[in-house]
């Protein structure tokens, strides 16, 4: 799994009919500081994020297994929010809190 952030959506009318009704987001890769990585991609939203959510995500094989994608053309999932994380008792990032 990884850490993410939504940064964007994407619109594409035309799609595989495998996808029609998959809310597609483009997410920015974090590192465990939470500070982006400037590696970008399009994930399916497994799990009903939005902009500025950070999300746990996984690429390749791995998302096709879950019940939302299993059987579909897919390469990255969002599959949970993030609410907050920490690193030996250092909390790193905080939903809630006013400042991310």
């Amino acid at each position: 799994m990884l850490l993410g952030e939504v940064i964007g959506t994407v619109v594409a009318s035309q799609k595989c009919e495998d996808l029609q009704g998959s809310k597609l987001l483009i997410v920015d890769q974090l590192d465990i500081a939470g500070n982006s990585l400037g590696k970008y991609l399009v994930a399916v939203d497994a799990v009903g994020a939005g902009e500025g959510d950070r999300v746990l995500f996984v690429t390749g094989s791995s998302a096709r297994i879950t019940e939302f994608t299993s059987q579909r053309p897919v390469d990255a999932v969002i599959m949970g929010i993030v609410d907050s994380w920490e690193i030996f008792g250092d909390r790193k990032y905080e939903k809630w809190s006013a400042t991310k």
